[in-house]
């Protein structure tokens, strides 16, 4: 079973792209400086920040569905980076790095399965949770802090 790993578009987030942290923070955005090569990841380029590579961290409504389980949760953004478009089957190596916790959502957006994967397991999980019919997407989140990283479809 194919997957596509998608991250969030650059266009939700352009309006606050070069922004003063003092704008930024009138919206409820705060901003950061990366000082290690991970600890910021970002959902729209599905990458790590670099360190110097300002960021913003904002609260986005991952699950928006008309459920008990609609859901938002903190984010981080590089400041004016672009879509990642990863490759159908590709699993970034920002998820690949980190303790995944997956969880498979219905068409009316209530969760059906849930397992948690790290490394080369990722793929795996993403497969068999796709695999379900009654399975419409995947949420993946960074399973020790919970936040949000991408949504997977079948590829």
């Amino acid at each position: 079973m194919s997957f596509q790993v998608s991250s969030l578009s650059a266009d939700r987030f352009s309006a606050l792209f070069g922004q003063t942290d003092a704008a930024l923070h009138r919206l409820g955005v705060e901003t950061a400086i990366a000082d290690s090569k991970s600890g910021f990841p970002c959902r729209v380029s599905l990458r790590d920040a670099k360190p110097g590579e300002r960021v913003l961290l904002l609260n986005f409504e991952h699950q928006p569905a008309a459920s008990p389980f609609k859901s938002a949760h903190a984010i981080y953004v590089i400041d004016g980076v672009a879509s990642a478009t990863p490759d159908v089957d590709e699993v970034p190596e920002l998820m690949r790095s980190r303790l995944l916790s997956v969880r498979a959502f219905s068409e009316d957006g209530h969760i059906l399965d849930a397992d948690v994967a790290t490394g080369g397991d990722i793929a795996t999980l993403f497969e068999r949770l796709l695999a379900n019919p009654g399975v419409d997407y995947l949420h993946a989140h960074y399973a020790k802090f919970g936040c949000y990283a991408a949504r997977v479809d079948r590829g």
